[in-house]
């Protein structure tokens, strides 16, 4: 059966048994949600211990590209250093900077392409994404096999190998961007809590800062079925639960750092009731709803990084979700994008150098795989309550660390992970009812912790730049490029 991207589930799920396949690498050794880093007993008593919650959004990376990183892959991390075609030969992983001239598609026929029914031999079939400007991009051979030289990114480095890196994490969806931030915000790209589609792709990519809500009446983005069939169009605006519903009923501060209201990385504008859209003076659209302008802040000449200044001021939120604007993004195709590692050590330095370190954790990821090489297979997911069978996988892996004086240090998660494994952990930690989609059948990160563990000191990541740089950066802050 054709792979298919995940929907979201209903209340029906949460009645049933799921089981997660997962697929290590290592001889497809089974996970389960229960087994999961032995259940949820140890995040359920941290509640008092963890009191916020930064969960960090990069750009389109692998482990096998971004972490090639010879201590982590010593203490067991897998990682590899070559890759298989689709001719079926061994192809080296070639060491690149962490700024291209070239993009790669991650679009779901670019999963399809790289998948292969599981056979992970796809890579070379990848498109290669040039600017107009320069048609002919990108290494000669191969530019699919590749992983960022260590000196780019040794900050990501110093952090994984201090606290928890996760080797098993997974993108929940089978595309790019757009569809995987709404899952990181609520779980599901579905339109509505019903809805037999959801979104799979990003729109055309002249709408890429004017999508969701606000987005021009004519704007459409694919859905896909669970067959796998992805032919309809619906115009971007959605409406069901998400994380910050939950937050809200029970009075807890969340907040949502983008570089812009319109995006594709701006999840709430997707949201009919988080976005509130109104027509704008001059014509057009904006997002006017009290919890969008109480809640979503964007960058601005003026503040180019909030959320170092509410961590600074002491107003961090119960929840943040942290996008990066485009000059501090992994992304590729742009050869000054090499801030990204800066930037994540600035956020995790000004938390572990304040009053917040004893009291948060800090949820590092990537949104999508960004058509990089990477080797392991993902799991499949069996749901006895439908006919889905063992049709679904989930998206390519993408790195995860976790930070907090609570994480294991040192460790390397082998747990299947996905981003609904990221609500489920906040949930859990302030006890609220679950939203029924990716996080009901998630794991919830337990094996990621140790809450009777003596309190982890913090020490200071060295990186290119200081958070110093950031405050002041007087470019405009751009969205994270994307295909």
């Amino acid at each position: 059966m054709r792979p298919f991207a995940f929907i979201g589930f209903s209340a029906l799920l949460l009645a049933s048994s799921a089981l997660v396949l997962g697929m290590n690498g290592c001889g497809g050794e089974s996970t389960s949600p229960s087994a999961a880093g032995s259940g949820t007993a140890s995040v359920l008593n941290a509640a008092s211990k963890i009191q916020h919650v930064v969960i960090i959004v990069q750009e389109n990376r692998t482990p096998d590209n971004l972490f090639h990183d010879q201590v982590l892959m010593d203490r067991g991390a897998d990682i590899v250093s070559t890759g298989l075609n689709s001719s079926g030969d061994t192809v080296p992983l070639q060491p690149l900077s962490l700024g291209q001239t070239y993009d790669l598609s991650h679009k779901h026929s670019a999963f399809l392409k790289m998948y292969d029914s599981g056979k992970m031999d796809g890579a070379d079939k990848v498109p290669v994404v040039c600017p107009v400007s320069k048609p002919h991009c990108g290494p000669p051979l191969n530019p699919q096999f590749a992983y960022v030289k260590p000196s780019d990114v040794q900050p990501y480095f110093d952090i994984a190998e201090q606290y928890t890196f996760g080797d098993r994490m997974f993108q929940t969806n089978e595309g790019p961007s757009y569809p995987a931030h709404q899952f990181i915000l609520s779980g599901t790209s579905a339109p509505t809590s019903t809805s037999s589609w959801f979104d799979a792709e990003n729109p055309g990519a002249q709408w890429a800062s004017n999508t969701g809500c606000t987005a021009p009446s004519f704007v459409r983005v694919p859905m896909i079925n669970r067959f796998g069939y992805e032919k309809a169009l619906m115009y971007p605006c959605f409406e069901h639960s998400t994380l910050p519903d939950l937050l809200d009923a029970k009075k807890l501060s969340w907040r949502y750092y983008a570089p812009s209201a319109g995006s594709i990385w701006t999840a709430p504008n997707t949201i009919s009731h988080l976005c509130g859209p109104t027509a704008e003076l001059g014509g057009g659209q904006k997002c006017a709803s009290a919890e969008w302008t109480d809640n979503v802040v964007l960058y601005t000449i003026q503040n180019p990084a909030p959320i170092l200044v509410d961590i600074a001021k002491g107003g961090l939120p119960a929840v943040s979700w942290v996008i990066p604007a485009s000059q501090n993004s992994d992304h590729s195709s742009d050869l000054a994008n090499v801030d990204g590692p800066s930037w994540v050590a600035a956020i995790v330095n000004a938390i572990g150098g304040s009053s917040y370190w004893r009291n948060t954790a800090i949820l590092i990821t990537w949104d999508d795989w960004g058509g990089w090489y990477d080797h392991v297979p993902p799991p499949q997911v069996i749901n006895d309550a439908t006919s889905w069978g063992s049709g679904y996988v989930y998206g390519f892996r993408v790195p995860l660390i976790v930070v907090s004086p609570y994480a294991k240090a040192q460790y390397i998660s082998h747990v299947t992970h996905d981003f609904g494994s990221i609500l489920h952990f906040i949930e859990t930690i302030y006890n609220l009812p679950s939203l029924g989609y990716a996080d009901a059948r998630a794991d919830d990160l337990s094996d990621c912790f140790d809450f009777s563990q003596q309190p982890l000191g913090f020490q200071m990541i060295a990186a290119p730049k200081s958070a110093d740089h950031f405050l002041h950066d007087q470019r405009p802050a751009g969205d994270p490029d994307d295909d």
